[in-house]
C-alpha cells in the first residue's frame, strides 16, 4: 500500500509515518499542506490519502476541499480524512457524493495502529468508512424526532454499522450473526425507515448516512 501523508504538524506525520513504516506500509510522501498534498497525488500516483481536515493557511477545512479535489481529479487515490474535532458535518460532505474509496476517522485513532490500518485497508479496497463517533453524534442529533423508535435494538446496532461502513460480511463478524439474520434485520430496518433497499453496500451506506444527516 501506498500513502501520502498530509498533516502540518511535523511531528505528527511523522509519527505516524514511522507507525505506518513499521507495520509494512509504504509511506511514499509527507507533505504540510494542502498544495503540496495535490502536487504529491499528481506527481507520486499514492492508492490513498491521509489527510488532516485543518491545514494551512486557515486551518480550517483546506483538508477537506483537498480531499473532495482529490476524490475528483485523481480518482485512483482513496482518502481518509482525519480530524482532531468531532465534526459530523464534514463527514457528511466527504462521503455523499461519492461514498466509496473514502473515510472520515478521529485523530485518536492514529494511536490504535490496528484500526488505522483496517480503515486504510478497507477505504483502497473501495468501502467507506465512518469513524463511529461521527455515527453516534448524528443519531444523538436525530433523537428529539424518535425516528428510530420504531426499529428494535438490534436493528438499531446494524444499522449504526451499516453507517461506519461495514458489508453484510463485516457485520455477521462484528456481531456474530448468521447472513440470512443481517439480511432480515437489514431489511425490516429499510423498510421501517422508508430507505430504499439497495444491493450495492455503498449506495446503501449513502443512503443511512443521508438519513441520520437530514
Amino acid at each position: 500500500m501506498r500513502v501520502v501523508i498530509a498533516d502540518d504538524a511535523s511531528l505528527v506525520r511523522e509519527g505516524v509515518a514511522r507507525l505506518l513504516m513499521d507495520n509494512g506500509v509504504n509511506v511514499v510522501d509527507q507533505v504540510g499542506d494542502a498544495d503540496a498534498l495535490l502536487r504529491s497525488v499528481r506527481d507520486r500516483g499514492p492508492e490513498i490519502a491521509l489527510v488532516d481536515i485543518r491545514m494551512p493557511p486557515t486551518h480550517t477545512d483546506e483538508g477537506l476541499r483537498a480531499a473532495r479535489q482529490i476524490r475528483s481529479q485523481y480518482p485512483a487515490t482513496a482518502v481518509l480524512v482525519l480530524s482532531q474535532h468531532l465534526e459530523p458535518d464534514y463527514a457528511l460532505q466527504l462521503v455523499e457524493a461519492k461514498p466509496e474509496r473514502v473515510g472520515y476517522l478521529l485523530k485518536e485513532r492514529v494511536g490504535r495502529i490496528e484500526q488505522l490500518l483496517d480503515a486504510l485497508q478497507r477505504v483502497t479496497a473501495g468501502e467507506c468508512v465512518v469513524d463511529r463517533a461521527v455515527v453516534d453524534e448524528l443519531l444523538a442529533r436525530r433523537r428529539h424526532m424518535d425516528p428510530l423508535d420504531v426499529l428494535t435494538p438490534r436493528e438499531r446496532e446494524i444499522l449504526a454499522l451499516m453507517a461506519e461502513g461495514r458489508s453484510n460480511q463485516g457485520i455477521c463478524r462484528a456481531l456474530w450473526l448468521s447472513p440470512k439474520t443481517v439480511e432480515t434485520h437489514i431489511r425490516g430496518a429499510f423498510a421501517k425507515l422508508g430507505i430504499r433497499e439497495a444491493p450495492e453496500d455503498n449506495r446503501r451506506v449513502l443512503a443511512v448516512l443521508a438519513y441520520l444527516g437530514r
